[in-house]
């Protein structure tokens, strides 16, 4: 069954995270994605750890593309990238502003071939403003976001969050864009810029923090797993691991001192409400670690849920892979990889269910310059001797080290 996005096809020079992952997204749905390497490939591909030489990085975030290899820096590359231009939906790129109007791909320019191509550009921090010339990894939008500054212990040094979330974030908002220029594309007929920033991403993902600050003139900080304007809404510790709960309404807290055995806190009206539990969470803290310290996770958990509190264990990453609902949605699966001994690697599958037309994932990451031929030949028309004679040239020749 065809994805959502069939027939939309992408020409994707994302390189690294943020936007490979974003592409992929579309390529789950759906999406031709036609992924563009110089000769040297994408810089994820050496990236540990690996598998039979395989980085497991690369193949985690560029499933079901195909690679082709051109050297964009030689003027027959940056022809084969131009008529190729011409039969794509969608161009997507991230690199720092100025790389691609340096090659002669810019948007400008692109748009004169191709009206109608949606032209999404994802960077640190977006085409225009003091920055927008400064390049940016996940640490560094995470720093400057505001992110890191609310991350961590309360008496700690600011912690990076554990996933890449500035990457993410701007992969995430690039396929949203993506998606809703190529709507606007099917009433109008035009195509357009998508314009994004990582660091404009982080902002939009931290609403609360910055709403907060904006009404209150107090600045956000770290609390560790705590809620800052909600408790009883973190992680403790039990007799053998940590569970993570939130215990709202009176009704709740009434039940959760009573299996706790601490129903004497229940005439103190300054933990009545979550509101005024978070502002009091110091004097509770305490009370409730040397509550919860004598039974194990599994017995709390049996007890939380029977009073419909919300719960769950903190697992760990290899715990999380054995959920048994993560497992009953198909949340992990085995993609081919030739050339590892085992034939195949597990990755995290898409979170998108849909009922006529949902996603069907069976190719892995491809090999540096797998579908040059392919696509050129199918696309461009163009012979196999005048392909080969390119790849003696170099435009289209992958290079296996480093540069």
């Amino acid at each position: 069954m065809a994805g959502p996005l069939e027939g939309i096809r992408i020409l994707d020079f994302t390189w690294a995270l943020a936007g490979s992952y974003g592409i992929m997204i579309l390529g789950d749905l759906g999406a031709d994605i036609i992924k563009i390497e110089a000769p040297f490939g994408d810089g994820a591909r050496r990236q540990g750890p690996r598998v039979d030489g395989i980085s497991t990085y690369f193949f985690s975030i560029n499933r079901g593309k195909k690679s082709v290899v051109i050297d964009l820096r030689t003027d027959r590359g940056r022809k084969i990238a131009l008529e190729l231009v011409k039969l794509v939906d969608v161009v997507a790129e991230n690199f720092t502003p100025g790389t691609m109007e340096r090659l002669g791909l810019d948007y400008q320019v692109l748009r004169q071939h191709n009206p109608g191509v949606i032209y999404a550009a994802l960077s640190g921090f977006g085409q225009t403003g003091p920055y927008h010339e400064k390049p940016a990894l996940d640490i560094v939008v995470q720093a400057m976001g505001g992110l890191m500054s609310i991350t961590g212990p309360e008496d700690g040094e600011p912690v990076r969050a554990g996933a890449s979330i500035g990457d993410i974030g701007g992969g995430l908002f690039l396929a949203i864009g993506i998606l809703a220029a190529l709507e606007e594309r099917s009433r109008s007929g035009q195509g357009q810029m998508l314009d994004l920033s990582m660091l404009d991403c982080q902002a939009a993902i931290l609403e609360n923090a910055f709403v907060r600050y904006f009404a209150t003139g107090e600045v956000p900080q770290r609390r560790g797993s705590k809620h800052p304007v909600s408790a009883i809404h973190q992680a403790f510790p039990t007799k053998d691991g940590y569970i993570a709960f939130s215990v709202g309404s009176l009704e709740q807290w009434t039940a959760f001192l009573e299996i706790i055995d601490r129903l004497d806190l229940l005439s103190e009206e300054r933990y009545h409400d979550r509101y005024s539990r978070s502002q009091n969470i110091k004097e509770l803290e305490p009370i409730i670690i040397e509550a919860l310290k004598h039974k194990t996770t599994t017995e709390w958990l049996e007890k939380f849920e029977a009073i419909s509190i919300p719960c769950g264990p903190v697992n760990t990453i290899a715990q999380a892979a054995e959920n048994p609902q993560l497992l009953h949605r198909n949340m992990f699966i085995d993609l081919p990889c030739p050339g590892t001994k085992p034939g195949s690697l597990k990755v995290s599958n898409t979170p998108i269910r849909l009922s006529r037309t949902p996603p069907e994932i069976e190719t892995g990451a491809p090999d540096l310059g797998q579908y040059t031929e392919e696509v050129l030949s199918s696309l461009l028309g163009m012979s196999q001797s005048e392909i080969a004679s390119l790849k003696n040239e170099g435009v289209l020749s992958p290079r296996r080290n480093s540069p």
